[in-house]
């Protein structure tokens, strides 16, 4: 017996994953988290439908999920995935920190210039180290760009995956009834 591929549930699966990324973009544009549009332009999507079960995956870059969920930092701060930055010790507790470099694009990208107590601009060096101190002990803020995107896509998927899946079965049913 030949098998039968269910076009319309991939169909409806690509769909929901393709609108998935495209309210996740969305919501990072918005929300003004995306500086050097890496974040958004590293999603991808794959789907398998096997015989017993469907699978959807979205990858992107690895960073996506502390910005989805959030980090707490060593004082205070907001993990909605358990995330937490843990001071290992270290030359005044900051061992542990995230390295100073990672952001210094950032910075540059956000037009920042720190400036010391006696209202001297900052070098990068000192910028980048002030702004992974304050990462390191405050956190990151949970953003849900991508958890709301899936949520609110996901409202909708039962019903078109089933009319689809449906659509499939009747073609199924057509192709078994004509052997």
């Amino acid at each position: 017996m030949s098998k039968v591929k269910l076009n319309k549930t991939e169909q409806a699966l690509e769909k929901f994953l393709k609108d998935v990324i495209k309210k996740a973009r969305k919501n990072l544009e918005a929300k003004g988290i995306n500086a050097s549009g890496r974040l958004s332009s590293r999603f991808r999507q794959s789907y398998n439908v096997g015989e017993n079960s469907i699978e959807g995956t979205i990858t992107g870059e690895d960073y996506a999920k502390f910005i989805d969920q959030g980090v707490a930092g060593v004082k205070s701060g907001k993990s909605l995935g358990g995330f937490k930055f843990k001071s290992k010790g270290g030359k005044r507790g900051l061992k542990g920190m995230p390295p100073p470099k990672a952001f210094d694009k950032w910075n540059i990208r956000r037009g920042r210039a720190g400036r010391d107590e006696k209202g001297r601009f900052l070098t990068r060096k000192q910028l980048n180290f002030k702004t992974a101190v304050g990462v390191f002990n405050y956190g990151i803020k949970p953003t849900k760009f991508f958890s709301s995107a899936f949520e609110d896509e996901f409202k909708n998927l039962p019903k078109e995956l089933v009319e689809a899946y449906a659509l499939d079965v009747e073609t199924f049913m057509e192709f078994i009834l004509k052997e």
